[in-house]
Order: C-alpha cells, then structure tokens, then sequence
C-alpha cells in the first residue's frame, strides 16, 4: 500500500466494457509529512474519493484483489481514504479538525 493525494480525475466516456462504472483519479504519492513525491498515477476508485484527500492505493495485482476492481483491467486503486497520519507519535496529518 502507498498513501498518495488525489490531485485530478480523469474522464472517459468511451472505454472497455470491464472498466464501466469505474471512477477514476489521478494520484500523486506522498511521504511520510504528506509531501508530494511521486509521479501522477491514474487509479480506480473503489471508496468515493475526493480531489485534495489523502489516501491508501495499492498498484501492480495488489489493484485487482478488491469486491470493485477483481477481474478488471486495472493497475492501481484506491482502497481507503486517510482520516489522520502519525510518524514517530507525531501527528502529521489530520482530515478533520477541531475547532
């Protein structure tokens, strides 16, 4: 699994019959403090991301082994949306916070 953030989506209205009802995103990885690192990756969605959220993908064989994505033509998808990040006992990232 890696954590990345949804920066983009991705529209097609024309695709392989397997790939109807996909949504799909586009990602970029981020380390540990939620820095961007990676290169953009297009992911299906299988949990109603949002552009801006952080969250858990998984690529390569790893994508197919959801309910959403078994047996479809997909190399990475998103499996989680990230609530709250910590590294070292230190908060890194917060969805949600309190006021």
């Amino acid at each position: 699994m890696l954590i990345g953030k949804v920066v983009g989506t991705v529209v097609s209205t024309r695709k392989e019959d397997r790939l109807e009802g996909l949504r799909f995103m586009v990602i970029r990885e981020v380390g540990p403090e939620g820095k961007l690192t990676g290169k953009g990756v297009v992911a299906a969605d299988a949990v109603g991301a949002g552009v801006g959220e952080l969250v858990l993908y998984a690529t390569g064989s790893a994508a197919r082994q959801t309910v959403f994505t078994k047996d479809r033509p997909v190399d990475a998808v998103i499996m989680a949306i990230v609530d709250e990040v910590a590294v070292d006992g230190t908060k890194t990232y917060v969805k949600f916070v309190d006021d």
